[in-house]
C-alpha cells in the first residue's frame, strides 16, 4: 500500500472516529466508512459491497439505555484494512470471512468505546473548571481534545492493522474456526432483520408505502445499472418533496387539514 493510500486510510479512519459521536455528516456508517477506505486504497467496488453489508446489520444496532451499540465505526474502517490486506475481494470472502471479522471487531470496540468515554468524564470536569474561570477558549480546547480521542479511537487501531503483514492477517482470518464464523453470519442476518424491521417502522406513513413496494418491484430489474438506479431515486425523491410541499401548501390553506404524516404535519405547524 502506497504512502499516499495510507495517508488517506487514516485520515478516513480518524473522521468516522469523530462522526460516531458528532453525526454531522455520517461518515461511520459502514456504507460509507467501507467505501472510503476502499476508494483511499484502489479497491472501490470491494469497499461497497463491504459496507453495503455491514450497513444492513448496523440498522440493528441501538444504544438502549446504558446499553452501548457495538462500534460500527471500528468495524467498518477495521474490515475494510483487513480486506485489503489480505487481498482477496472475492464476494464469498467478503461475506464468509471479513462481515464475521468485523462483528468480532465490533464488539472489541466497545472496549475502547468505554475507555474514551471514561476519559471524557475527567474532560468534563477540566472543561467544568475553566468555565468557572470565565475562559472559553479554555472550554473550547477540551472539546477539542475530546473529539481527538474520539478520532484517534479508530485511527489507532487502524495505523496498527496497516502495519500487520499481508500473510499475518491472512493466517489470522483463516484460523477462524468456522462455527464462530457461521455462528456470527447467522446473528447478523438475523440483526439483518431487527433492523429492516426498525426502518419500516419508522417509514410506515401513507405517503411512503408506495415508495416502499415500488422499490421492491424495480430491485429485480437485472438491466438497471446503477447509475439508472440512482436517476430513479433521485426522482423519486424529488416527486416526494413535490407532493410534500403540496400537502403541506393545502394544508396551511385549507384549514389545517392534515396530510397523514404526523411527524410532518407537527413540523408543520412550527
Amino acid at each position: 500500500m502506497s504512502a499516499i493510500s495510507v495517508f488517506f486510510v487514516l485520515v478516513f479512519a480518524f473522521l468516522a472516529g469523530l462522526e460516531g459521536i458528532l453525526d454531522q455528516w455520517q461518515l461511520h456508517q459502514p456504507i460509507i466508512a467501507s467505501s472510503l477506505i476502499g476508494l483511499a486504497t484502489g479497491h472501490l467496488a470491494a469497499g461497497v459491497i463491504l459496507g453495503g453489508s455491514l450497513q444492513m446489520i448496523a440498522l440493528g444496532w441501538a444504544n438502549v439505555g446504558a446499553a452501548v451499540a457495538p462500534d460500527a465505526a471500528l468495524a467498518s474502517v477495521a474490515s475494510a484494512i483487513l480486506m485489503v490486506q489480505s487481498g482477496n475481494f472475492s464476494l464469498s470472502h467478503i461475506t464468509g470471512i471479513i462481515i464475521p471479522a468485523a462483528i468480532l471487531l465490533a464488539t472489541a470496540g466497545l472496549v475502547l468505546t468505554t475507555l474514551v468515554r471514561f476519559l471524557s468524564v475527567g474532560i468534563v470536569h477540566l472543561a467544568d473548571a475553566q468555565a468557572e474561570k470565565g475562559s472559553y477558549n479554555g472550554v473550547a480546547f477540551w472539546h477539542i481534545v475530546a473529539l481527538v480521542m474520539q478520532g484517534l479511537r479508530i485511527a489507532i487501531p487502524a495505523g496498527l492493522l496497516l502495519i500487520v503483514p499481508q500473510q499475518v492477517v491472512m493466517n489470522a482470518l483463516n484460523s477462524i474456526p468456522a462455527v464462530i464464523t457461521g455462528g456470527l453470519a447467522v446473528g447478523g442476518g438475523m440483526v439483518v432483520v431487527v433492523g429492516y424491521g426498525m426502518v419500516i417502522n419508522l417509514m410506515a406513513t401513507r405517503e411512503l408505502w408506495p415508495f416502499f413496494f415500488l422499490g421492491f418491484a424495480i430491485a429485480p430489474i437485472s438491466e438497471l445499472t446503477l447509475i439508472a438506479i440512482g436517476i430513479i431515486g433521485v426522482v423519486i425523491a424529488l416527486v416526494y418533496l413535490a407532493l410534500q410541499n403540496n400537502n403541506s401548501g393545502s394544508s396551511n390553506g385549507g384549514g389545517g387539514k392534515s396530510a397523514g404524516d404526523p411527524i410532518g404535519d407537527i413540523l408543520n405547524e412550527y
